[in-house]
């Protein structure tokens, strides 16, 4: 069976990203946290992720936004703007109070083989309504705890349609988030791990490319131009490369 299943996340689990100051605090009890995690074996735990995300955005809802990305951060962090890189200090000062409510849903987090490099994308809604993508590579540090090293986001275009609002007397089924969780595979003692595929840039463009330490767990970023970015990870898998994901930021709504 292939052990990069989907990890299925209580809906629960999901909502406490929503990162609102202010409100009152939402999100799943320690004890669903530890049920989820319980028995996950190894140190490559892509559940561990999904709970960091989720301390992330309580502490987002308890203090502020700009206080949790500041909190969470690796030495060196840098975030990903339609400009470019900017070091995760000087991106917080920038967006100072402009930093609202942010909700965060991780749809798929892929890990290496050893645990100490992930990668993560998911869904946000901002304060303002506008959905979109988000990207985050988290680094395990000496005390086991996970900090991130690179964030990005952008807006669907076009967005969503408005969801319906229910009547009265309509039957509202609640659906079940999913995580998907893809774990590299540990190569056996003494045998070396093929490289990763090449990548195809565009001439001259902005690009940046990060292979663990283990080797078996690569995210890359490209800007090809001002109006997007260009975010994916691959991983070690059974003896091949496999792609985690993709993803392609659009720097505002009008694309």
């Amino acid at each position: 069976m292939r052990l990069s299943s989907a990890i299925l996340v209580a809906g629960a689990l999901a909502l406490a990203l929503s990162s609102c100051g202010g409100q009152p605090r939402r999100g799943p009890p320690p004890k669903v946290i530890d049920q989820v995690l319980r028995g996950a074996p190894g140190l490559a735990q892509p559940s561990t992720i999904v709970a960091t995300e989720v301390a992330f955005g309580r502490l987002a809802s308890e203090t502020s936004q700009s206080a949790a990305f500041l909190q969470y951060a690796a030495t060196g962090a840098q975030v990903h703007t339609p400009k470019g890189l900017v070091p995760a200090q000087q991106w917080l000062v920038q967006a100072g109070s402009a930093m609202g409510a942010t909700q965060w849903k991780t749809r798929t987090v892929a890990i290496s083989c050893n645990g100490a490099l992930a990668a993560s994308t998911g869904r946000y809604t901002d304060p303002a309504g506008i959905i979109g993508n988000y990207v985050m590579v988290w680094q395990r540090q000496g005390d086991g705890n996970y900090r991130w090293l690179y964030h990005a986001a952008g807006p669907d275009v076009p967005q969503p349609p408005p969801r319906i609002v229910p009547e009265d007397g309509d039957i509202v089924v609640t659906s079940i988030d999913a995580v998907q969780g893809l774990v590299a595979s540990c190569q056996r003692q003494g045998a070396d791990i093929p490289p990763p595929p090449a990548i195809s840039l565009a001439s001259d463009a902005p690009a940046d490319a990060t292979l663990s330490r283990d080797g078996t767990l690569r995210w890359r970023w490209e800007q090809p131009d001002a109006a997007r970015r260009l975010i994916a990870a691959e991983y070690f898998y059974e003896g091949r490369w496999l792609p985690a994901f993709e993803i392609s930021l659009p720097s505002s709504l009008e694309q």
